[in-house]
């Protein structure tokens, strides 16, 4: 268990250039998002229409590629779902707020669980705390995006995108500091 924090706190310590960059870049992130909230909704549901668009003329591709399969049709129905869906996100960016806003609070939800069990798995380690606040943060706007659905779409996501992004920041800031302070505590 001491070999496996002392590899982790050496991997933070030999990083930590890497730990800082990221976490200022999330805190620049966030608050460009929060000071523009609506265009960061409408840029949030652009970008995933086109990731469901070109996800789905890959699977087109892929159905034509591969016909001699039995499920040549329904491999084809799905990119052909993909990029429907694909094009009403990225061409009609004014319309399906709400839905985007229930997807963003579902993933904010997973991301949030997903840093709290990085926390805890890396809990006995300095900067276990931040990973954690980060997860809950994240749980938590996930459950207030829902809960204030619909009237608040349109500029929630933005605002919400933009405090989990600068919550983010910290934490991957704030892991280089605290464990430098261990080990210089432990070292002593």
């Amino acid at each position: 268990m001491a070999a496996m924090q002392s590899a982790v706190q050496t991997a933070i310590s030999e990083n930590k250039g890497w730990f800082y960059f990221l976490g200022i870049l999330l805190i620049v992130l966030g608050t460009a998002a929060i000071a523009l909230p609506f265009v960061t909704t409408i840029a949030a549901k652009i970008f995933l229409g086109w990731l469901f668009l070109i996800g789905g003329i890959i699977q087109i591709v892929h159905a034509f590629s591969t016909r001699a399969w039995s499920e040549f049709f329904l491999d084809l129905s799905i990119g052909v779902l993909y990029v429907v869906a694909g094009g009403w996100l990225a061409f009609f960016p004014l319309t399906g707020i709400v839905t985007l806003t229930l997807l963003l609070a579902l993933m904010f939800i997973i991301e949030g669980v997903l840093e709290a069990v990085i926390a805890f798995r890396m809990r006995p380690h300095a900067g276990w705390v931040w990973m954690l606040l980060s997860g809950i943060v994240a749980i938590a706007v996930g459950v207030l995006l829902i809960a204030k659905l619909p009237s608040s779409a349109a500029w929630a996501i933005g605002l919400l995108v933009g405090i989990n992004l600068i919550m983010s920041g910290f934490a991957y800031l704030f892991l280089p500091t605290a464990a430098g302070a261990k080990g210089i505590v432990r070292q002593s």
